[in-house]
């Protein structure tokens, strides 16, 4: 009887690198190549890998780096033997699987920039439009709250406390309280104040808060170049601008806030910042309220020209120099041209009387600022 040689399943002539995955140790084995890739170390309990599992890892020139998917995610296999490799990737039919097919690439980019024209679409027209929506909506006590948190931040940048010299106190709210009657606005819970700061500036928060800068009241000559100035933000207050800022610089956080009603943390210091600090509107709230303050100074029959001279007068000495009015309202010869062309003579009282105004302008005393 004639002896049968069986031929032995192949295996590595020199010793490979094999990673367990569960320890970081760096363990020498042998490979056999039968019905599964058995990786066995001297000593131990091979280990089995199933050729259809086995997937190709990245790895540096000149070492075939594996992986297999029924293995610990961080078992390792490396094979520097060339011929040994080549024997191993050739019983293993889903080797590079995994890996992303230029049809696949094509998708992911394709999806990629679907995506991003998503979020251009939803920055440039979404949100406006929810801007618009909402913001006339906004109920009044929730609008308070906002502008109380941000009065905060904002007095954080300009100045503690608003000037407290009662006689000026008394002649500023005279005046934006005859600007607020001739708006028709019937808001009783309207708060007004001047800041102690050289920027020549004036603003409103929400919640009918109007503030107006010392460096803006020292540098208008008489009530009427004053008064156009807050007449202008009352527009703002009027049309939900400051709101609508909120909400569009906001986006997504402020109106998730609005919903469950936490809207005076992250989103006071959003309108502080953005809303009044730069007090960036659009060229068309802008035409809006220079259109409503208009209005507002021909029902007390007075004229609107005066405004526009101090704020082009502003603008002409400061323009370069940084934050003025100008950073806030942008002034051209087109808007003083409009105000002039609406310039009529006064048929209605003085908004305030000499004492009066002298005594707004010592409103914040006689210190430097």
């Amino acid at each position: 009887m004639s002896d049968v040689s069986t031929e032995a399943p192949a295996q590595s002539a020199k010793r490979t690198v094999f990673f367990d995955g569960v320890s970081s140790r760096r363990r020498q084995v042998m490979l056999r190549l039968g019905d599964a890739l058995e990786i066995g170390e001297e000593g131990g309990t091979p280990v089995r890998w199933a050729y259809a599992d086995i997937r190709r890892a990245d790895s540096p020139a000149g070492i075939l780096r594996l992986a297999c998917m029924s293995a610990p995610p961080l078992a390792r296999l490396e094979i520097r033997e060339v011929a040994l490799a080549a024997e191993v990737t050739a019983h293993c039919p889903g080797l590079d699987e995994h890996q992303t097919t230029r049809r696949g690439v094509a998708k992911i980019v394709g999806w990629s920039v679907a995506a991003a024209v998503s979020i251009v679409c939803v920055v440039l027209f979404g949100v406006p439009l929810a801007a618009d929506r909402l913001a006339p909506l906004v109920p009044k006590p929730v609008e308070r709250r906002i502008g109380d948190a941000a009065e905060v931040q904002v007095k954080t940048i300009f100045g503690r406390s608003v000037c407290e010299d009662p006689a000026g106190k008394a002649a500023f709210t005279k005046l934006v309280n005859r600007l607020r009657d001739a708006a028709g606005l019937d808001d009783d819970t309207m708060t007004a104040g001047v800041l102690p700061t050289s920027v020549p500036n004036a603003f409103a928060l929400p919640g009918g808060k109007v503030f107006v800068m010392k460096g803006l009241l020292d540098k208008a000559e008489s009530p009427d170049e004053l008064a156009g100035i807050p007449a202008h933000e009352l527009g703002h207050l009027k049309h939900h601008d400051n709101m609508r800022g909120l909400i569009y610089n906001g986006g997504t956080s402020f109106l998730i806030g609005l919903l469950f009603g936490d809207v005076t943390g992250s989103s006071a210091v959003i309108f502080a910042s953005r809303s009044v600090v730069e007090a960036s509107y659009s060229r068309e709230a802008e035409t809006g309220a220079d259109t409503f303050a208009i209005e507002i100074m021909h029902a007390l029959g007075r004229s609107p020209k005066p405004a526009a001279e101090l704020m082009f007068r502003i603008t002409g000495r400061e323009g370069g120099s940084g934050f003025t009015i100008l950073a806030s309202h942008p002034l051209t010869e087109d808007r003083l041209a409009r105000m002039t062309k609406e310039d009529r003579p006064a048929s209605g009282p003085p908004l305030l009387t000499d004492a009066e105004w002298q005594a707004l302008k010592g409103i914040c005393g006689s210190g430097k600022i």
